[in-house]
């Protein structure tokens, strides 16, 4: 096959173009390097086989060229980072719903029609995951916390008819889209453009909705790539990683590998095509004790996480992935071992230069009040 990916010269995408060539594909890349993911403007990982063609995904000639000739796409180019999303509104929304939409076009334009698009979409449309009350077994989804629920009833969130605490569940596909920030909201059109077009112009497309993306190559200087990431670079420099809220809120964190491998069958197989599907590792990992895990496993243990006790505006408690649809049409079944997998970054942080710019972007969002101190209030039931 020939195959483009958008922002293949990125963290996944690179991992995506040595896959593809190992099993004997062609591949072109379309990346515009963004000097927040690429600073020096190169690329570092990607093989000389690969076709790079820089440019933007917003280009119509620049997408109209890359995908001539190309039997299957995917795209994963976009601007990421929930909170800065919040301030950068225009930006987001231009690169990835407008930059979708201009790569769409070109495809149900061109003739023959591509074989088949793979969308790389997010896990943060979903909001607040699944939860399931205890006195009945019921599951029901909550919306955003605010400042006012967090300060009555504390960090969780609890069922909105009686007050009752709610224990989070794995989240499938069909729970509704809750979400409110601008990178979700982003990413959520791209799944609606992608889908409906596909179905209209009978070209198969699926869309692999990623939850927390870690491994080596992820830019450790960038203050808005995943919380792995941001964590290993202040260990490294000497400082705490900064945690927001009490530190037990969780994330689903699954290997850049684990993704790969789910790309290539997504696009080898027919199962998913007209889906959304989860990629995940299926397990919550709170944040406090991550911070903890990655400073013993650097050998600093003593390197004890701020815990802020702050409401970062927008961000969810809890949110799993519920990989029973995964399994189903792909077989996915998540390879990479946790401890394994943070070894394997650790190894590469080390080797890799990187700067501490975590304190930049948490100074934006103070200077946009976007950080939220949480006061108990009177006679609050606080858990």
């Amino acid at each position: 096959m020939r195959l483009l990916v958008t922002g293949g010269a990125g963290f996944i995408g690179s991992f995506l173009c040595e896959r593809f060539l190992s099993a004997g594909h062609q591949v072109r890349v379309l990346d515009n390097f963004d000097p927040q993911v690429h600073p020096d403007g190169v690329h570092h990982h990607l093989p000389p086989q690969v076709d790079l063609r820089r440019g933007d995904v917003r280009d119509r000639a620049a997408c109209e060229s890359a995908i001539d000739g190309i039997d299957v796409v995917v795209h994963g180019a976009a601007a990421v980072g929930v909170a800065q999303s919040l301030y950068r509104i225009e930006h987001f929304v231009d690169v990835n719903v407008r930059g979708a939409a201009t790569l769409l076009q070109c495809v149900v334009d061109r003739r023959p029609p591509v074989s088949k698009i793979v969308v790389l979409t997010s896990m943060t449309a979903y909001g607040e995951g699944l939860y399931r009350r205890g006195s009945d077994g019921r599951t029901l989804r909550v919306g955003i916390r605010s400042e006012e629920q967090i300060g009555r009833w504390g960090w969780e969130p609890v069922c909105p008819e009686i007050y009752e605490p709610l224990e989070p569940i794995p989240t499938p596909e069909d729970a509704a889209l809750m979400a409110r920030n601008i990178y979700a909201l982003t990413k959520r059109s791209q799944e609606d453009l992608a889908l409906s077009l596909g179905s209209v112009y009978r070209i198969p497309a699926a869309c692999l909705r990623l939850f927390n993306v870690y491994g080596p190559r992820q830019s450790l200087s960038n203050p808005y790539s995943g919380v792995l990431a941001i964590f290993l670079s202040r260990l490294l420099a000497g400082q705490p990683p900064v945690v927001y809220e009490d530190g037990k809120q969780t994330r689903d964190f699954v290997s850049v590998h684990d993704v790969a491998e789910a790309i290539v069958v997504a696009i080898e197989s027919t199962a998913a095509e007209g889906e959304v599907v989860n990629i995940g590792s299926g397990i919550a990992r709170s944040i406090g004790e991550i911070a903890r895990t990655l400073a013993r496993l650097i050998g600093r243990p003593e390197i004890e996480p701020t815990i802020t006790g702050q409401y970062r505006r927008g961000d969810v408690r809890h949110c799993t992935a519920d990989l029973t649809r995964a399994r189903r049409l792909l077989g996915f079944e998540p390879k990479i071992q946790w401890e394994d997998g943070l070894a394997e970054l650790i190894q590469w942080a080390r080797e890799t230069d990187s700067t501490d710019r975590f304190l930049q972007a948490d100074q934006e969002l103070r200077r946009r009040a976007l950080l939220a101190e949480v006061p108990e209030w009177p006679g609050a039931c606080r858990a």
